[in-house]
């Protein structure tokens, strides 16, 4: 009688919120051994943490002492208001905790040792050990949707109030952690004294503006603040988010048609505001950069453009090229990088000048993330955009 040796069913890995970044990331580890990647500059431009983990002590830094006190009376009286206390958290969004390939978004509930840091300090420092990231671009997360506040004096205050905190509390933990502060911009003035605060910080690499939000970016009270960040040599980034609450997403009636759409059309929004007001003729030194949208909507937005602007042009009499050029001297980051045709794809790359305008970034630990092998895996590029991509045009952007 023969007997057939029979491989055991290797055990089925169970991912939880409870699960170490390490584990959950152990496909970037292969990928970093696999690419010599330990060697290579990478840096992360767009990741996140949960500040809601932190919204106490946030919300004690609130300048006006008003609504300091009615957030703190609301932690008090008010069920599950302590990581919610002022904030405009939508419940539908709450659905990127769940369905997707991993139950992350906001409730990382690995264990992290009482070291009196912030907790996410250490969460951070685990993902970019994981990835063999050199510099990470931390921001909020339900915080991106403050522009939808319906109380913009509130907005405001929690935007600096966040600010403040995250400045003395997380930057000065590991020097590779860096930010992007979001501005206050429903107060154009409010915005340029943050700028003037913080714009000298050598862990702040430039300022955001939080989307979604339905201000026109190319009125004039916010001339002043291009003008300053242009002066500085700090850029500005536009980091789109979703909302289910806009005219057109509002008849949808699945979280992946919003998210599939929301990203997208905010910043197509603005960035055609930008480009048809000539904001790029007016600040020509201002870096400009367009996070978390996509790739495949950019070759759509300069045919688009440049067919609109050839047949009216006197609606944009400050521009002196096509639109579409003007986008080429701007910045994308990679994340989510739509790579289901690879010809698409390289058309795309193409069309943008992506060795020289691409920035990496993983979205950690957001459902969709990519981490850096995604890269190096597009077998179209050569070595030295992929090092431009993962770090070097990082580099020129942020002077690092």
């Amino acid at each position: 009688m023969t007997t057939t040796h029979q491989p055991k069913p290797l055990p089925t890995q169970e991912i939880t919120t409870r699960t170490h970044t390490a584990d959950i990331l152990a496909n970037a580890r292969r990928d970093t051994d696999r690419y010599g990647l330990d060697k290579v500059f990478i840096c992360d431009v767009d990741s996140h943490h949960a500040e809601l983990n932190s919204w106490k002590d946030i919300i004690s830094y609130v300048e006006d002492p008003v609504l300091r006190d009615i957030a703190q009376q609301m932690m008090i009286h008010r069920p599950q208001a302590g990581q919610l206390a002022l904030s405009n958290y939508k419940a539908g969004l709450a659905l990127q905790d769940a369905g997707a390939r991993i139950p992350h978004q906001s409730g990382l509930a690995e264990s992290v040792p009482d070291t009196g840091d912030a907790r996410d300090v250490e969460l951070v420092r685990r993902a970019m050990d994981a990835m063999s990231i050199d510099v990470q671009v931390v921001f909020p997360q339900p915080m991106l949707e403050i522009g939808l506040h319906p109380e913009k004096g509130i907005a405001v205050q929690l935007m600096k109030a966040y600010n403040r905190w995250f400045v003395e509390n997380v930057l000065p933990k590991d020097p590779r952690i860096k930010t992007m502060l979001g501005l206050p911009f429903e107060d154009p003035q409010a915005s340029l004294e943050t700028i003037r605060e913080f714009g000298d910080h050598p862990d702040v690499l430039g300022f955001l503006v939080t989307s979604q939000r339905h201000a026109g970016v190319h009125r004039n009270e916010y001339m002043p603040l291009y003008a300053e960040l242009e002066e500085r040599g700090l850029p500005i980034g536009f980091h789109a988010g979703p909302t289910w609450e806009d005219s057109m997403t509002s008849t949808m009636n699945r979280f992946l048609s919003v998210h599939a759409m929301s990203f997208v059309t905010c910043n197509m929004t603005h960035l055609t505001n930008w480009i048809v007001n000539g904001i790029p003729e007016r600040f020509p030194r201002l870096k400009t950069i367009w996070i978390e949208s996509g790739l495949a909507w950019l070759p759509f937005m300069m045919q688009r453009l440049d067919h609109e602007y050839l047949m009216r042009q006197s609606e944009a009499p400050l521009l002196r090229r096509l639109p579409s050029d003007y986008m080429r001297q701007m910045y994308y980051t990679s994340q989510p990088i739509e790579i289901t045709d690879m010809a698409l794809l390289e058309s795309t790359f193409n069309a943008m000048n992506a060795k020289d305008t691409l920035l990496y970034s993983s979205d950690w630990p957001h459902w969709d993330f990519d981490v850096p092998g995604r890269i190096m895996g597009i077998p179209f590029l050569d070595e030295q955009a992929k090092l431009n991509i993962l770090g070097g045009n990082a580099r020129k952007v942020f002077d690092l």
